[in-house]
């Protein structure tokens, strides 16, 4: 039996994002017969007009005329329909975006739903996404071209992190797989310098490795160890990205004493080597 599919943004782009604008009806080819997924990435939405529908995890979410939305890196999901629906489809790569957005978004895991926007608010983002795309869809980029991109890019991410960080909270009860899942997201942001243990990340949160196991199994698909793999990736993403540290210092940094052992777990987890990844994305 296949288990479900991960779709990995870098088989489609090399930039960390890809943004197009939707209309009623309109389904490009690429994107049409995906069924069920998951997606290494985030993914947003903005819908200007009309009406679309997402299966999330299980979860059938409408979507009205000036709502935003997103989807979680390792959230399965499809889409139902959008045949009356018009605005924009933003897919970004998590290294993208900050530790405080992630945590904003990340706070609400499997709960986030659909933020109505207001006049002000859409025309704003609509606006950014606007320029983005004009800017990322350049026949021949000039200098700085994916610096200003990006730009654009975390105006938006900040915009949508600071719509949901006030949105009305759900009342909902978690259930206890949920609770540790979030418990634990927290904690390894904050602490995947200095602890890489499943087994250490249980005993913070007062459960056992193998209840803890199965808790983000149930709530994310994947185990501690994978979830363990990708923020230790990530964290080495940003840096290789952002500092001018070699990959000798940015292993050490992430607390590997073997800079070779952590060159080869860089490579199984993203497929491709520290010094490459760089070179891609530093263009």
């Amino acid at each position: 039996m296949k288990d479900i599919p991960v779709h990995q943004l870098k088989e489609r782009v090399n930039t960390g994002l890809e943004i197009r604008r939707f209309v009623a009806g309109e389904v490009p080819k690429k994107y049409e017969n995906l069924g069920a997924h998951r997606d290494d990435h985030y993914i947003f939405f903005v819908i200007e007009d009309g009406a679309a529908s997402l299966m999330i995890d299980f979860h059938e979410l409408s979507f009205s005329s000036s709502t935003l939305y997103y989807i979680l890196p390792g959230q399965v999901h499809h889409r139902i329909r959008n045949e009356v629906g018009c605005g924009w489809f933003i897919a970004i790569d998590s290294l993208l975006i900050s530790p405080d957005y992630r945590n904003v978004f990340e706070s609400r895991l499997q709960l986030q739903q659909p933020y109505p926007l207001n006049e002000e608010q859409l025309k704003l983002c609509t606006g950014i996404l606007s320029l983005m795309c004009e800017k990322y869809q350049e026949e021949n980029p000039g200098p700085f071209y994916l610096q200003v991109v990006h730009s654009l890019l975390q105006s938006f991410v900040g915009i949508a992190a600071g719509c949901y960080s006030d949105f009305d909270k759900q009342h909902n009860l978690l259930s206890r797989p949920d609770q540790l899942a979030q418990q634990f997201k927290k904690l390894l942001l904050t602490n995947i310098r200095q602890i890489k243990s499943p087994s250490a990340y249980a005993a913070m949160l007062h459960v056992s490795e193998t209840y803890l196991n199965e808790a983000l199994k149930k709530v994310t698909g994947f185990s501690v160890s994978y979830w363990i793999q990708q923020e230790i990736v990530l964290e080495a993403k940003r840096l290789l990205y952002y500092s001018e540290m070699n990959v000798k210092e940015i292993a050490h940094a992430l607390g590997y004493e073997d800079h070779t052992y952590f060159s080869r777990l860089f490579k199984k987890v993203e497929g491709t080597t520290p010094l490459l990844f760089k070179s891609d994305y530093r263009k």
